[in-house]
Order: structure tokens, then sequence, then C-alpha cells
């Protein structure tokens, strides 16, 4: 198989796989090294980013940025996973109005803590929550501080156990589930997901992505090369500095940058180094008066 460049695939992944699914098939039919951006739980579909032909140092940034969901929630139910593959621990009648949902919203706005579920990758004095879930443990869990940059109701069906739909945009690491149940519970009852799905992940959209079967006739054909974003355009949502041939040399080598030689470079925090050719050179943070390398792909 010949190596292929720098960049991402962009997988709509279905229900039922796993994350480490959609790796490991698109591993043995591309071969190389292949990571993904941010677990996706089987019952979840959409965006799965794929880091390939050694990107894979790239993918924190891929992994660290907003991500969008639609979700829906089937209110007065509670499961022991806040999803649909779990065991049903109460079915309370949960009657709600769209004003109530409306109104409830407003509370989970902005920066909020999330406790994560037990059947979650979180780990816990050195084992993964869902090891524990497994063996039948139930743990105390430090909340996490999260921002949910977005949440507008999208759809209710209204019944006993009203099928509530919202979108938000939120901070890497939120656990959506939990919103979901955090929602019913602010209104006097629970909640868990019916539907998961993510639509986008910082800069990328789901509209851009390709099954996994698409990946699959794509390497029998010898094409692969053709789904693969170019890392540059994987991390639009950062700033970019475009270099000449000098300044590129020295961004190869890992050099820093002094900030008062580039009169263009007003940025702070995160910037990616591109050559006039706009290929990704490398991943710069700025430091006070210097920009540093935090990537460096050559």
């Amino acid at each position: 198989m010949t190596p292929l460049a720098p960049g991402f695939l962009l997988i709509d992944k279905q229900q039922g796989w796993t994350s480490h699914d959609v790796v490991a098939k698109v591993r043995h039919h591309i071969g190389g090294k292949v990571g993904h951006a941010g677990t996706l739980d089987p019952m979840a579909t959409g965006l799965l980013v794929l880091a390939v032909g050694g990107a894979s140092r790239l993918l924190r940034f891929v992994q660290g940025a907003q991500k969008e969901y639609i979700a829906t929630a089937l209110f007065g139910v509670a499961t022991d996973s806040l999803d649909a593959d779990g065991a049903v621990l109460t079915r309370e009648p949960l009657p709600v109005t769209t004003e109530q949902i409306e109104d409830v919203m407003e509370r989970f706005r902005g920066n909020i803590l999330q406790v994560p579920p037990m059947v979650s990758a979180r780990k816990v004095e050195g084992k993964r929550l869902y090891e524990l879930a497994r063996e039948g443990k139930v743990v105390e869990r430090e909340a996490r501080a999260v921002t949910i940059f977005s949440l507008e109701l999208v759809d209710i069906a209204p019944s006993d156990y009203p099928e509530v739909t919202f979108r938000t945009v939120c901070s890497t690491g939120t656990y959506v589930r939990t919103l979901g149940d955090d929602l019913a519970r602010a209104l006097g009852g629970r909640a868990h997901l019916t539907a998961l799905r993510r639509v986008r992940n910082g800069a990328l959209r789901v509209e851009d992505a390709v099954s996994v079967d698409e990946v699959i006739a794509a390497a029998d054909s010898g094409t692969v090369g053709d789904l693969v974003i170019e890392a540059s355009k994987a991390l639009d949502d950062l700033a970019v500095i475009s270099v000449d041939d000098s300044i590129a040399f020295r961004v190869r080598n890992g050099r820093p940058l002094e900030v008062e030689d580039f009169e263009a470079w007003a940025v702070e925090g995160i910037i990616r180094i591109t050559d006039k050719d706009e290929r990704l050179l490398a991943v710069y943070r700025r430091a006070e008066h210097q920009f540093l390398p935090e990537v460096v792909l050559g």
C-alpha cells in the first residue's frame, strides 16, 4: 500500500459500531497508523474523525474543538447507561410542555458541572467507569466543568413520556446523555437518550463524511487518498499564517519564531503555519514574544 499523506478521514459512523470497530476496519483496508479524535458510543451515529498518514500528532487539536450534536431523549424513563442500550431503572410519567423545557434549558447554557455517567470511559482510581459498571459497582464521580455554548429545543412529541429532540454545541468532554437526563431531573423526573448524532467537530461537518464501506471501496480501487482531508483544512478553526521559503525552513526545523519579526502575526494562542502552497508545516503556540512549536510535520 502507498503511504497516505498526513490528513484526516471523515467517517459517518453507523449505529452499533464502536469507535474502535471503525478504526480497526479502516486500518485493515488502508494500512498504516489510524487514530480517532473522540469516541462515539455504539448507539450514536455521525462524525468520527480519523487521522491517517502521520496526522495522529494533530488529533489533540481536533479533539479539543467544539462538538455539535442532535439528540433525542425519552423523558420519564431512566436507564443505567443514560441511553437506549442500558437497562431500565425507573419509569414515571413526565409530561412537559415546550415552554417548560425552554425555560429549564437556560440553566444549562454556559459553564456547568457534569457528573460522568457510570457507563463511560472516564477513569477512577485507574479503572474505567464502564469496567466498574460491568462489575455491578457504582462509585462516586467527581463533577467536571464543561461548557454548553448553545442549547436549543428542536422538537417535542407530547405524551406522558415525551420524546424531546435538542441540538447542542458543547466543549470536549461533555456527556450529552448526562445533559438529557439533567434536563429531565430539573423538571422533576429522569430521561435517557434514544438517539444521538454528532454533526460537527470544530470546522469539520458530517455532510462531508463518508461511510466505512465507501472507504473500503476506495481502498480497493486505489483512490482512498481522494477521501483524505488535507491536514490544514481539518484545523480550519485555528488561525493560519502562510510563510515564505526562508521562514518555512526554520519552521521545518522546529525553530522558535519571534513575534516582532512578523507584523501580520497579531494572534494569540494556537496557530497553524502553512507554506506558500497552503500545505501544513506545523502548529505553533504563542508564548509572550515568541511562537513555539507544538507539532512539526516538516
